[in-house]
């Protein structure tokens, strides 16, 4: 009686999200030029056609990763500020912890250092990018620093500088973190960081302190 040793298993195909985290790693490590599909496909352990039958290119790649990782978590925050019914200053504290929390302290994180390197190299990904994340973070803090003008919590200043100027310290933290951060010795604190970039707001936007 012959044996037959039962047919090997293919590996079940990849699932895009096992795609686009794999590409997530590779575009924070090695930036978005340097990439290649080739590369992602082999770190989700699949081939580069069984890539392509999901995404026919890069930016396609970059841009579910952004759909999947971070659109998310903006549509969360607009949820936030549209059942917001305290401060505008809790608001403003709630939307940037929230966004810390979903997103500064993973991988997520090294995207803005890889869009200030690369945006002029690939003008399709950063115009993707600064429409779907961008406008829409800035539309929801503007909105938030309006509201507390009118009602007299917040100082009446230039709206879209001050949007800016709320942000910069921030995104500092993360591109810091995915470059000059390698020269240190030890890691800093985060969280201090953090508290004191609220108490400088609180100190700068309201008109009375608490």
């Amino acid at each position: 009686m012959s044996f037959s040793p039962p047919p090997r298993k293919r590996r079940k195909e990849a699932r895009p999200s096992e795609l686009t985290a794999a590409a997530l790693g590779l575009f924070v490590e090695k930036g978005f030029a340097a990439t290649r599909l080739e590369d992602i496909a082999a770190r989700a352990g699949v081939s580069k056609g069984t890539l392509y039958l999901y995404f026919d290119s890069k930016e396609a790649l970059f841009k579910a990763v952004i759909q999947e990782g971070i659109i998310p978590v903006v549509a969360e925050n607009e949820a936030i500020a549209a059942q917001h019914a305290g401060s505008a200053f809790d608001l403003l504290e709630k939307l940037l912890a929230h966004w810390w929390e979903k997103i500064g302290q993973n991988e997520l994180a090294g995207i803005p250092k890889l869009m200030v390197a690369e945006a002029r190299n690939f003008p399709e990904v950063a115009q993707y990018y600064y429409e779907n994340v961008i406008q829409r973070v800035h539309a929801l803090i503007g909105s938030t620093l309006e509201s507390g003008m009118a009602t007299g919590e917040f100082r009446r200043m230039d709206v879209k500088t001050t949007i800016d100027v709320i942000i910069a310290p921030i995104l500092m933290l993360v591109i810091w973190r995915f470059s000059m951060a390698c020269c240190q010795s030890g890691e800093g604190d985060s969280q201090l960081y953090l508290r004191i970039h609220m108490d400088l707001l609180r100190q700068g936007l309201c008109t009375t302190q608490v």
